[in-house]
């Protein structure tokens, strides 16, 4: 008797309990809201997404070359050393930009030294061959010398004089100063871009390498190698377009000056230059630089900003807005990259409007 009552009241429990899990199952499913849509973006992420509108722009076909920023050659001075001697001080630093005239290095020489010497002979000798010029003049004048006379002491004075303004001259050169030292000022306003002088060097006229390299940097030199299949596509007076990587974002605009119509035996290259202002001397020599040369075509082709496309599966894709719940991924031909600017040959239309950030989060997420 009593194991039919605990046999009764575990049945009974058993049903309460599936009744109580109907209930709280129906329940659920009455409050939970059904989604109005499948899209997995929610809205307040796709309101602060940037809408790209696919345009029409003329086609431009352009050849990318490697180049090196390089100081304008018309105005780089190399200073060579002109005497023998022992540096006793540089004033100037690589780098340094310098004032016409300013003092760069002091320099003890024998050289100079010598050229003192002559130099007070030769103020000497002036003196002396004024002095007889003179008295001969008054000579002459009195009738007391000859003409012959007059003009030899007038002959001497004048080479006495010449040979003063050439020692003159050879200290001005060799930049002498008082007693036996050189000093080497810079001819030029300009930045050091090469110094091979240092304290206590001793330097002789012989040495082939410079003391220092000063160049004027308002102006530079882009230098671009033209391999031979790209000879046909680079001409003179061509745009360019040059970035370098201490500047991604910023465009240097310019043309070619020059086209070396010679070929590099070693690397097979032909060489361009280009001469671009440098105001703030934000490009430096030996830096490395792209340089872009541009053939605008007047076909129109419609573009978009590089930064939209989506590469995956060795395809390009797009994510096209139709509104806040409706984006498509399309795939797309991409004729061209450049600047920034992806030229599209299909896959979109003019007017339509492009997801402009946050492109392959939600690629992803349309995807899974």
């Amino acid at each position: 008797m009593f194991e039919k009552k605990l046999v009764s009241r575990i049945a009974a429990r058993i049903c309460i309990g599936f009744a109580l899990l109907i209930s709280a199952s129906c329940q659920h499913r009455t409050s939970q809201p059904q989604a109005a849509n499948d899209f997995p973006v929610s809205d307040s992420l796709m309101a602060t997404i940037p809408l790209d509108t696919v345009t029409m722009k003329p086609f431009i076909d352009a050849v990318t070359l490697n180049g090196k920023v390089s100081a304008d050659e018309n105005k780089v001075i190399h200073i060579y050393p002109m005497i023998s001697g022992k540096v006793l001080d540089v004033k100037a630093s690589l780098g340094d930009y310098v004032h016409r005239g300013q003092e760069l290095a002091t320099i003890m020489s024998g050289d100079i030294a010598s050229y003192q010497a002559d130099l007070i002979q030769a103020t000497s000798d002036v003196n002396v061959a004024k002095k007889n010029l003179d008295a001969t003049k008054d000579l002459y004048e009195g009738g007391l010398a000859s003409a012959k006379d007059y003009a030899t002491a007038q002959a001497q004075y004048e080479s006495a004089l010449a040979n003063l303004k050439r020692v003159q001259q050879l200290l001005q050169i060799n930049g002498g100063g008082h007693q036996s030292l050189s000093v080497i000022r810079s001819p030029i306003d300009g930045f050091i871009i090469n110094r091979q002088i240092n304290p206590d060097m001793m330097i002789r006229p012989d040495n082939s390498n410079e003391l220092f390299t000063i160049s004027d940097l308002k102006n530079v030199w882009v230098i671009a190698n033209v391999y031979e299949s790209n000879i046909p596509d680079v001409h003179e007076k061509d745009s360019v377009q040059i970035t370098t990587l201490a500047y991604p974002d910023k465009v240097f605009r310019g043309q070619i000056s020059q086209v070396m119509h010679v070929l590099d035996p070693v690397n097979k290259v032909m060489q361009v230059r280009i001469v671009l202002p440098n105001p703030g001397y934000l490009l430096k020599p030996e830096m490395f630089a792209s340089v872009t040369v541009v053939h605008p075509d007047k076909q129109l082709m419609m573009c978009i900003p590089d930064k939209d496309l989506i590469f995956d599966h060795s395809r390009y894709y797009v994510l096209v807005y139709h509104g806040m719940h409706h984006v498509e991924i399309r795939p797309v031909e991409v004729e061209k990259e450049i600047n920034g600017v992806a030229f599209i040959s299909s896959g979109l239309k003019p007017g339509e409007l492009i997801l402009g950030d946050q492109q392959l989060l939600i690629y992803q997420a349309l995807n899974q």
